[in-house]
């Protein structure tokens, strides 16, 4: 057949050992050869190595490869790097072809050398079918504007504003409420810097004000997006207080999201919330802001609290509205509160409830501290968690003290904070209009925490702070200026290149039943005339290449670049001859 002429390379990584301790990789490479008669097959201790590549570059070169198969490890890794060397040799970077055959195969199959051999072989011959078959493609180019929607004005997301300001981008920013600063305006001193959160909110949105290539619309939110990356329409309803609602549209090409966090809301009589002395920690600190000279709460003098930790987070149990994740902030806040408290208020006593410690990093100097300075710890088992009782006027906390034995303890406290956690705001009509993915704990879903950790499936829209998980105030700064680096990359250059592995129609055998319009999760797909008929077409640039609209096709009209029936069935048809040999 035609394809069998192409000239491909075939290349099969060690990994140091991770693959040829379990893969007889020069077995594979053996069968390759004779199977195929590939015009390069070779065995490397590691593709990635730069002796490697310029190797394979130099074989592109010279055999004049027109395709090219490394099979090692997750493309998650290497696909980038590979494409690159393609470039770099003249080879269309879509033309190659990565297999892995180390998580799919050695590490997966460690206990079964010949099995893991044989399968890898499979493997490397279904991406050679697929090499065989691929076409030279170009990515989608877009263009883009200079300008940015950052959605949520809290630090993380007045921050983002500033630095992609001075990066020349000009920046919309839209918060749901009538003031700034999100929930660290409502902070005092703060932990380890000593600034005051009120104070560190206003100096972000003075020093936003000053740029003039920043505006801000308060008592706002987005109501339409339409477009695509580089070149999204959207339109900004706006509720000025006194004044008509009005909606301003613009256009941006790219959007970062930073709607931050609500905090847990105890249910009642959840550890005795909602009776006299019991607050959260948000409330305990503001009674720290009002002290003056004593603490009060509702008129009575505090000489000892109780904090109990984990309320809120790390749940238990059946169910899927539980918050089973750790809220990373609540240990080193609630030890801060109590040094704070026993700075201010001398004599008063603090005891703290807890599963485990987790003030990690540079915040274990705040737990020493909070040791230091009088604080009295108390451990409990997640399964027997502390008893709020009342006692007429006062409360007490009774506990099985795993420090000291498993001990029922009882303590007498005038005062009982809940030291609740993060969860995810509710942003339903901003979900809809964004079509941003949902993980189980309802934050936002970045592609990768390591890998891609602020970039969303939505191309162009970015995610920061806590509204993608719990995070501190320096990580939500952080995870914002990686965001605002992504979007600046893309958009400062006044173009976009996209992945090119998206659907398409075969207009002459479509004949619009429009089952795959409804398929599509991103509204990639409309109906336009061909000839004298109706057929679907795909919206490149708002594709991604999943693939829903192939199986309602009831005539295979829809197909995916880089992953078409062709291709497919020739990578199964391998695999399955093995299938059927081993039977």
């Amino acid at each position: 057949m035609e394809e069998k002429k192409r000239k491909i390379g075939v290349y099969i990584c060690h990994c140091g050992g991770n693959i040829s301790d379990h893969v007889d990789v020069e077995e594979v490479r053996r069968r390759i050869e004779k199977e195929y008669g590939v015009t390069v097959a070779k065995t490397s201790m590691f593709t990635c190595s730069d002796a490697s590549q310029n190797e394979m570059m130099k074989d592109i070169q010279e055999q004049g490869l027109d395709g090219m198969v490394v099979a090692s490890c997750s493309p998650k890794l290497h696909l980038t790097t590979f494409r690159n060397l393609s470039t770099r040799a003249g080879l269309n970077p879509f033309q190659y072809v990565q297999v892995n055959i180390r998580e799919q195969c050695s590490w997966a199959h460690s206990d079964d050398h010949q099995g893991a051999t044989c399968k890898a072989a499979n493997l490397v011959g279904a991406g050679i079918e697929k090499a065989l078959r691929q076409e030279a493609l170009q990515p989608i180019r877009v263009t883009s504007v200079k300008r940015v929607l950052v959605i949520g004005a809290g630090i993380a997301g007045l921050r983002a504003a500033i630095e992609l300001a001075d990066l020349g981008v000009e920046v919309f920013v839209v918060e749901r409420e009538a003031r700034t600063g999100g929930w660290v305006a409502e902070l005092g001193e703060m932990f380890p810097a000593g600034k005051v959160g009120s104070e560190l909110a206003a100096s972000l949105l003075a020093e936003a004000r000053k740029r003039p290539n920043v505006t801000l619309f308060l008592n706002a939110e987005l109501a339409e997006k339409s477009g695509h990356i580089g070149e999204f329409e959207l339109a900004i309803r706006v509720r000025p207080p006194g004044l008509a609602e009005e909606t301003v549209r613009i256009q941006v090409g790219a959007m970062l999201v930073t709607t931050g966090f609500a905090e847990y809301e105890p249910k009642p009589g959840e550890y005795a919330f909602g009776q006299p002395g019991v607050v959260t920690l948000s409330q305990f600190e503001k009674l720290l802001q009002e002290g003056d000279g004593r603490l009060l709460h509702q008129g009575r003098e505090v000489r000892t609290v109780a904090f109990i930790y984990c309320v809120g987070s790390r749940q238990c149990g059946e169910g899927e509205d539980l918050n089973r994740w750790c809220s990373r902030f609540c240990c080193s806040a609630a030890c801060h509160q109590a040094v704070l408290a026993a700075k201010r208020f001398p004599g008063l006593r603090s005891y703290h409830f807890y599963r485990d410690m987790r003030t990690y990093g540079k915040f274990e100097t705040i737990y020493e501290e909070a040791g230091k300075t009088g604080s009295v710890f108390l451990r409990f088992h997640e399964e027997r968690p502390p008893r709020v009782e009342r006692d007429g006027d006062s409360l007490r906390v009774v506990v099985q003290d795993l420090l000291t034995g498993g001990d029922e303890v009882a303590l007498e406290a005038d005062l009982v904070v809940l030291v609740t956690g993060m969860t995810a705001r509710a942003n339903d009509a901003l979900t809809r209009v964004l079509k941003l993915p949902l993980g189980a704990d309802r934050f936002y879903n970045e592609i990768h925490p390591k890998l891609r950790p602020v970039e969303t499936v939505i191309d162009g829209v970015y995610i920061a702070g806590a509204c993608q998980g719990p995070k501190n105030a320096g990580e939500s700064v952080v995870s914002s200026l990686a965001a605002v680096a992504k979007a600046a990359a893309l958009l400062i250059k006044g173009y976009v290149d996209l992945q090119p592995f998206v659907a398409y129609v075969r207009a002459d055998v479509c004949t619009w039943c429009g089952k795959c319009q409804p398929a599509c999760p991103y509204g990639a797909i409309e109906k336009v005339a061909y000839g004298d008929k109706e057929v679907a077409r795909v919206i490149d640039v708002l594709c991604k290449g999943c693939g829903a609209c192939l199986p309602p096709c009831p005539v295979d009209a829809t197909q995916l670049k880089g992953y078409t029936d062709g291709q497919v069935e020739a990578m199964i048809d391998v695999l399955a001859r093995e299938a059927e040999h081993e039977r």
